[in-house]
């Protein structure tokens, strides 16, 4: 197993360390000599993957294209449907460009210029950041509703959300920018690859490696765990955690991202040490990861669908029908609560 017969498409694998800094397209010579025939239909992890990855693709794109259709035509505007709208917006963009990957994994060969391979895997990491700052957004806001109800029930706005959803957006664009300075293609053992070139800066690998850990997983779900801890706190007593179960369909979306996403950090992060670690390990672990953290795309619509309503309720509405309750279930949750306290807040008003 060469050094590119793993995903280069999404990985973040330094070829030039494990070639004591060699770079890539010096062995552009050796075009003649090697004759690249793919080996990839012939391994059985490699073909599960390709499977994996178009059916991730077909439910993403169809999934996440319907609940884009519904939030955004044919739901009222609300500050949840702003939300799980961004949200499918971001796993629609991420699932149209997973094709590139997919040829890329059958052919072992990137044949679709250096425009693209700097483009398209970036498009990974702006799904990612996007996806986190979206919810935890999401977390902050509920924070705010269940702490300060009557301040969100006066400036809780659709234009709020809005603009918050594209400042994020904007955050995330930055924190994608480095997939596509460092990604370059190249040539190795006579095929055209597409990798990652951080020889302009000797600890380059490793700044980018964990700033997204940072930035991308550990410090956003640690406010997510603080915001969610303080609310479990403040309802726990309430009728509304007995009966509403509220929020839900944010919990699982949570729980969904951290386990897509953790098996990918972890074998960036053992990657950064590669001599340390069995070569073969490394390779299957990251194909494996990134696997996973391609298919949160296509979990959300999932999760919005089984998580909207009781078991038995659902095999009597449509599909529709349960996607609409599950993204206007929040919204209605929330709003319970904020016209709960803020009635409470003026009950008390009227003794002091």
């Amino acid at each position: 197993m060469n050094s590119f017969e793993y995903d280069d498409y999404f990985l973040d694998y330094n070829y030039e360390e494990h070639n004591n800094g060699s770079n890539v397209t010096t062995e552009i010579n050796d075009a003649a000599v090697f004759q690249h025939k793919p080996t990839c239909l012939k391994e059985g992890l490699c073909v599960s993957l390709l499977v994996v990855s178009v059916l991730i693709f077909l439910l993403g794109f169809c999934g996440n294209a319907l609940v884009i259709w519904i939030s955004g035509f044919k739901m009222k505007r609300t500050v949840n449907t702003t939300w799980y709208l961004s949200l499918a917006i971001s796993d629609f963009v991420f699932c149209a460009f997973l094709p590139f990957n997919i040829v890329q994994t059958a052919m072992e060969e990137w044949i679709f210029g250096r425009f693209m391979c700097k483009f398209a895997p970036s498009v990974m990491f702006l799904n990612m950041f996007s996806s986190i700052f979206l919810l935890v957004i999401i977390s902050v806001d509920r924070f705010v509703s269940v702490l300060f109800p009557v301040w969100a029930q006066n400036h809780r706005t659709n234009k709020m959300a809005s603009i918050t959803v594209f400042l994020a957006w904007l955050l995330a664009i930055g924190m994608s920018i480095p997939s596509a300075i460092f990604r370059d293609v190249g040539s190795h053992l006579g095929t055209t690859v597409c990798h990652n070139n951080y020889t302009l800066h000797p600890h380059s690998h490793k700044i980018v490696a964990v700033t997204r850990l940072l930035a991308g997983f550990i410090v956003p779900f640690l406010i997510i765990i603080i915001c969610y801890s303080i609310i479990i706190l403040r309802l726990r007593n309430t009728r509304m955690t007995k009966n509403a179960k509220p929020f839900r369909v944010m919990t699982a979306l949570v729980a969904a991202f951290f386990i897509c996403w953790l098996p990918y950090h972890v074998f960036i992060l053992l990657e950064l040490n590669n001599a340390e670690y069995d070569h073969h390990v490394l390779a299957s672990g990251l194909k494996i990861g990134s696997s996973m953290a391609a298919a949160n795309s296509f979990l959300n619509p999932v999760l919005y669908v089984f998580m909207g309503n009781d078991f038995k309720r659902k095999f009597k509405s449509s599909v529709l029908s349960k996607m609409e309750n599950a993204m206007a279930e929040e919204g209605r949750t929330t709003s319970r609560y904020l016209s709960r306290s803020s009635s409470m807040d003026n009950r008390a008003s009227t003794h002091i």
